[in-house]
């Protein structure tokens, strides 16, 4: 989340300034996480089937190895993780988004009842 606080002129009846500092923030990193989190779930996708068509190769040409049930097993693996991965990034992008809508909602909530309130330095804003 970006958040900046920043003064413009000193505060201040005197100068006629704003009041200070002010909290400024908005969704947009909040929706660009979650965007971020739905692409990588969206570029996993396809992996756990590549996993498979390489094991499927490796399988036909490797015989009769012992090894070839422990590398079973570590394929399995594998494919619980991406899935596991995937099932994360997708909770991850429904929770940021969840974020900026409450966020947003709160903004309007503070700001309406603020609307009464007259402003430092005389002036409607």
């Amino acid at each position: 989340m970006t958040v900046v606080l920043g003064t413009s002129e000193p505060a201040g009846p005197a100068s006629g300034g704003d009041c200070g500092r002010r909290l400024r923030h908005s969704d947009g990193p909040w929706l660009r996480a979650a965007g971020g989190a739905d692409e990588l779930a969206t570029h996993l996708a396809p992996v756990r089937g590549e996993l498979g068509l390489a094991h499927q190769g490796l399988m036909a040409g490797a015989g009769r190895l012992t090894a070839l049930a422990e590398l079973a097993a570590v394929r399995e693996s594998w494919e619980r993780r991406i899935q596991a991965a995937q099932g994360e990034c997708g909770s991850l992008a429904s929770k940021l988004r969840d974020v900026a809508r409450t966020q947003g909602a709160t903004n309007e909530a503070v700001r309406s009842s603020f609307a009464s309130v007259k402003p430092c330095g005389g002036d409607e804003r």
